[in-house]
């Protein structure tokens, strides 16, 4: 079914003051949490308002009225604690803080740590895109483990995703958005509720051998490969981009490690990297250029004229544009889901 966008956002906002988010927080996590369903990427949207957010909240793993805390602040470098705040929003206001101090120093980093998990990566380093400027966001997942190291027996890391921002001129910006396993976990989920089988190379099983079943990961039959797949065809560089985004993201504030946590299975105490970058204070000229590459990029000659060559985050924007003005796709049972959350909300 298509949901009016606005109706979207109100809904699953109220669903989060319910639980005792203050309603400008809950609008800024409602926004992150409905971007994954506005921008098409359904397994980081509104199926994991049940599935994940609210068990936070309802299991006191997430506090929704507690307030970051700044610990360190050198003008252009903060460390913060986030204090077990819902990281739908205090990754996009660790974003805003960065940008804050790029605009008067070209460059703002905020390393956060206690965070719980925070969404679609891209959308907070997006914020850096409409204040002009270029965001990063590198996250860990606490000290949950989900892929081995190449060679390993047991999984040391997360799915550590890791995003970059940039302004495109007038059109989509570019939205690098990535784990640094070959998928995440997120995607395998939604193929095993749907039912439908996955495409060798995604998941192993102990001997390295490819399995087709998504069903098989959540039984422990199975474990996510690193972007490269095997050692032979470049699993190292995506083991590598998983322990970047671990020093960056969690070694540097002091958060949970993954090859070091004491339970493996839960994403407690995320650590976040949010780095802004304001091209406009070091140089003139940044979004004529900006403009003149991203448009190099989409004009570039196409294998087949029906499919141009786009940047990442360029389907996303169409897609964004399109349910803005037509309804934001929800699937029925998702639906049924966020209508059952927000009618306690009416009692």
């Amino acid at each position: 079914m298509l949901v009016p966008y606005p109706v979207l956002l109100s809904l699953v906002a109220g669903v989060f003051v319910d639980r005792g988010m203050p309603e400008d927080r809950a609008a800024i996590a409602a926004t992150a949490l409905c971007h994954g369903d506005l921008t098409g990427v359904t397994s980081h949207g509104l199926v994991n308002l049940t599935r994940l957010y609210l068990p936070l909240l309802d299991e006191g793993r997430a506090e929704p009225k507690a307030d970051m805390t700044v610990e360190t602040d050198l003008g252009a470098c903060v460390l913060a604690d986030a204090r077990r705040t819902l990281g739908l929003w205090s990754a996009s206001q660790a974003m805003e803080l960065a940008c804050a101090r790029a605009s008067r120093h070209g460059i703002g980093m905020v390393s956060l740590r206690g965070a719980t998990h925070i969404g679609c990566v891209g959308h907070h380093a997006a914020r850096a895109v409409t204040h002009g400027m270029i965001g990063l966001v590198a996250s860990n997942c606490g000290g949950q483990r989900i892929a081995p190291p190449p060679g390993g027996t047991a999984a040391m890391l997360g799915t550590n995703p890791l995003a970059l921002a940039c302004p495109a001129g007038g059109a989509h910006p570019f939205v690098l958005d990535m784990s640094t396993t070959v998928v995440p976990t997120g995607r395998i989920r939604a193929a095993a509720r749907e039912g439908r089988e996955i495409p060798p190379g995604w998941l192993a099983d102990g001997d390295g051998a490819p399995v087709t079943d998504p069903a098989a990961f959540d039984r422990g039959e199975a474990h996510l490969q690193w972007l490269g797949g095997g050692p032979e065809t470049g699993a190292y560089k995506g083991f590598g981009l998983g322990l970047l985004v671990e020093v960056l993201g969690a070694l540097v504030p002091g958060a949970m490690l993954g090859a070091t946590s004491a339970d493996g299975n839960r994403d407690d105490d995320i650590g976040v990297l949010a780095l802004a970058i304001a091209p406009d204070v070091l140089r003139t000229g940044f979004a004529a250029d900006a403009s003149a590459l991203f448009t190099a990029v989409r004009e570039w000659p196409a294998r087949d004229p029906a499919v141009p060559v786009v940047y990442p985050g360029w389907h996303e924007g169409e897609r964004a544009a399109r349910h803005r003005e037509h309804g934001v796709p929800v699937a029925d049972a998702v639906y049924r889901e966020l209508r059952t959350a927000a009618e306690r909300t009416a009692r």
